[in-house]
């Protein structure tokens, strides 16, 4: 019998032969050859339950790792990722989310060895979520790998669902460069599922990005190639963008934050909205100013300017 740390007591004490009080089922012998994993795999469960219900989470993550090796030596690779991302869930209790999120990833990498891509993906997007406000690079990472995986199994509504989340937390962390090739391929997966309504307004977070960027030529480009998607021409969203590019192009502030807080934009994800109403034209804002057109006298000769005309009455009538 395994001797007890002085710490425990009770039904800790209890927990504790509970998990390491078995381990004769691992032992060979004369009559026995092989270490019986399954049965070791089944009480190492238990154990990792009954610690979990006790809220000793380092006690439960050490059995759901010991289950998941017992499931690995047995060749049960789906039992062996669900206990390791199992013990990956003990780690987030303990608020070890960067640990947490590595079991997690090696319980979707065997999900795949097994052929379970659907479980593998999830267990990816439940990894995304947990470290997305710690580490958001990761979670892009994470978000990216769980489209690609939706993306091969042709779940393509699932794929950009993820990808969408991915762009986001590259917009909000202004990695504009990153950000507009993630929408590009959000936008391309819509055409081909032929939701072309959405299509549009990944074309507005687009130039929005874009012209963040200060690349006011590739945010025409978007605009000018979506032309060719059923429905853009003359919709509301093509209207507004013109209208903005041309403000843009003008420097005027005026009519770039008149588009930019217009419904269309302001309702749209909060992380493109914000990106419209922090959107300032280059040079200040100051509007260029039309050349005015030559007036011409009834005889034909052009009027004189304005200065020559108080020039020639500088001295005063007299």
């Amino acid at each position: 019998m395994p001797v007890l740390p002085g710490a425990l007591g009770g039904f800790q004490a209890q927990l504790y032969l509970k998990i390491f009080g078995f381990s004769h089922v691992l032992k060979t012998g004369f009559l026995k050859w092989k270490p019986d994993y399954d049965s070791a795999a089944s009480e190492y469960g238990k154990a990792a339950v009954a610690f979990k219900n006790a809220k000793q989470f380092e006690q439960a993550k050490d059995a759901c790792l010991r289950e998941a090796v017992a499931h690995e030596n047995n060749r049960a690779l789906f039992h062996a990722a669900k206990a390791y991302e199992q013990a990956g869930m003990m780690l987030k209790e303990m608020q070890k989310l960067p640990e947490a999120v590595q079991l997690i990833e090696k319980a979707s990498m065997m999900y795949l060895e097994n052929g379970t891509p659907d479980t593998a993906a999830m267990a990816l997007e439940r990894a995304g979520k947990l470290i997305e406000n710690v580490d958001p690079e990761k979670a892009v990472q994470l978000y990216q790998q769980t489209a690609n995986v939706f993306e091969n199994e042709e779940r393509l509504r699932q794929a950009v669902e993820l990808l969408g989340k991915a762009s986001r937390l590259l917009v909000r962390g202004r990695r504009f460069d990153e950000a507009a090739l993630s929408i590009q391929k959000e936008k391309n997966i819509y055409k081909e599922i032929e939701n072309y309504p959405t299509c549009y307004k990944k074309t507005i977070a687009q130039v929005l990005v874009h012209l963040h960027r200060n690349d006011y030529v590739a945010a025409e480009r978007c605009v000018r190639e979506s032309y060719s998607i059923p429905g853009f021409n003359g919709s509301e969203d093509c209207t507004a963008l013109e209208q903005l590019l041309e403000g843009y192009d003008q420097q005027d502030q005026d009519q770039v934050a008149e588009v930019c807080n217009s419904p269309l934009f302001k309702y749209m994800d909060n992380d493109y909205a914000k990106l419209g109403l922090s959107l300032l034209v280059p040079g200040g804002g100051v509007k260029k100013k039309a050349a005015a057109p030559p007036q011409a006298t009834p005889k034909g000769h052009t009027a004189p300017a304005a200065e020559d005309e108080e020039d020639e009455y500088a001295g005063g009538l007299c």
